[in-house]
């Protein structure tokens, strides 16, 4: 196919075209995952809606295969494609801020950084992805879990409007008034419906956060987590969150040397508010004597890219979502950690919900967020070589804890395992009904490089 588009460029594109042999077209297809060596036959560099617009309509008239690249953080690597178009973003990344009506107008292509940055001068924000080079649409369309998901839900919740290019190339917007059925497809359907080319969100004062990671040697897992978990359940207060995780031992100076490139368990506690409330609210945690200790108030910025893990790793993600978490799940979880790909820069890790994620619940269609843990391994790693048995541990670490599992997932955390587990995302009666709206606004099918909802029947 790339044969016949070759030097071709789409009507009215006002971007930058790229395509095999150009200087910078190795850089613009590659993605976070390592795992991934895709060759587009385009990548069209967009800056503006009208550039998605003829991009689209290029591609679809030529019946090339769509993929269409925000932060390019998925797993799967659906943000490029063998011998088709990419639609990439990227410099559609503005973000304005109205400090005072507390709102944030975010284009298509801006990362989680970006945002971040803009808003952290008048001490606002909203839940946001925990690594900062996350695109923001893909994360909110998807449901959008984060550090203060507690405290103000998912990022999807925090959508006032989103503008949205359809396969058909038109321009639409939708909001609690206009487009309702679609608006409400995009809290959790991902990018089955159209580009976003312009997200609206509210935001939410933080005059100051605290973030803090205590670190164990990794034998002190069942006891730190059942410590967590009581904790957790015992009424922290929403301004708590943070995981669990086990992890290699980085090389930091609040890491002791003898404990540095070995397995650790340690907590996250991300706290919007002062250190010594969180420092109170987490005394339980401190009291398990830690042996390397970080608490700090920071800005929300660098809380948003303190974990930040490196491009160019191999990854394979998973996830299951837990009903309980009892000591017998915490036996399963702690026993799986011997297989997990290390050193390296992998993380087992378990995150509590509730709070304003499940109040939420029965608004969008996301029946995940019911679930009181989610438990998420995510592999990183070097050497190809490695990828069967990466890929084993996280698969199987999700099977160990199907005793307690809901059988719904959040799909952000997973790659391609199959359509019933894009089902599981929904619910089957929510998918039914993206479906419909998937048959409304893409009854071809164009967008089904994602976690794909087949269009309703008949279109």
């Amino acid at each position: 196919m790339s044969d016949t588009i070759e030097h071709a460029r789409p009507h009215g594109f006002g971007g930058v075209v790229l395509q095999d042999g150009d200087p910078a077209y190795d850089e613009a297809r590659a993605v976070f995952n390592g795992m991934i060596d895709k060759r587009p036959a385009m990548i069209a560099q967009c800056e503006s809606a009208a550039d998605v617009q003829a991009a689209l309509r290029y591609g679809v008239d030529r019946e090339l295969e769509i993929a269409v690249r925000g932060g390019g953080h998925g797993v799967a690597g659906t943000a490029v494609t063998d011998g088709g178009l990419v639609v990439d973003l990227r410099r559609m990344n503005s973000v304005q801020v109205d400090p005072e009506a507390r709102i944030a107008r975010v284009g298509g292509g801006a990362t989680w950084g970006d945002f971040d940055r803009a808003c952290t001068p008048y001490a606002l924000a909203t839940t946001g992805g925990r690594a900062s080079t996350t695109g923001v649409a893909g994360l909110t369309l998807g449901g959008g879990s984060g550090w203060f998901e507690r405290k103000w839900g998912l990022a999807c919740d925090a959508l006032v409007s989103v503008e949205l290019v359809t396969a058909d190339g038109r321009l639409v917007i939708a909001n609690e008034t206009q487009n309702t059925e679609l608006f409400w497809a995009l809290h959790g359907g991902g990018g089955n419906f159209g580009v976003a080319t312009s997200l609206t969100f509210r935001l939410q004062p933080l005059p100051t956060a605290t973030l803090g990671l205590l670190l164990w040697p990794g034998e002190a897992g069942p006891q730190v987590l059942r410590a967590y978990r009581d904790l957790i359940e015992g009424g922290a207060p929403d301004e708590l969150g943070g995981a669990a995780v086990y992890l290699t031992g980085p090389p930091e100076e609040f890491v002791p040397a003898q404990l540095q490139g070995e397995l650790l368990v340690g907590v996250a506690m991300v706290y919007a508010g002062t250190e010594a409330d969180a420092r109170e609210v987490f005394a339980p945690m401190f009291a398990l004597a830690p042996e390397g200790v970080m608490v700090a108030e920071v800005p929300y910025d660098v809380v948003q890219s303190a974990l930040d893990d490196p491009p160019g790793f191999r990854n394979y993600w998973s996830a299951e979502h837990l009903s309980a978490f009892p000591d017998a799940a915490v036996d399963a979880f702690c026993d799986r950690v011997t297989d997990m790909p290390s050193p390296s820069p992998s993380q087992q890790l378990i995150a509590p919900w509730g709070g304003q994620v499940l109040r939420a619940a029965d608004t969008w269609p996301l029946p995940h967020r019911k679930s009181a843990w989610v438990v998420h391994p995510f592999g990183l790693w070097e050497d190809a070589g490695d990828d069967a048995r990466g890929i084993r541990w996280a698969r199987d670490l999700c099977a160990d804890l199907q005793e307690w599992a809901t059988g719904y997932v959040y799909l952000n955390f997973i790659g391609n395992e199959g359509q019933s587990r894009v089902i599981a995302g929904f619910g089957e009666d929510n998918y039914r009904r993206l479906a419909r709206v998937k048959c409304e606004y893409d009854p071809e099918n164009v967008f089904h490089l994602n976690q794909n909802i087949e269009p309703g029947w008949p279109c």
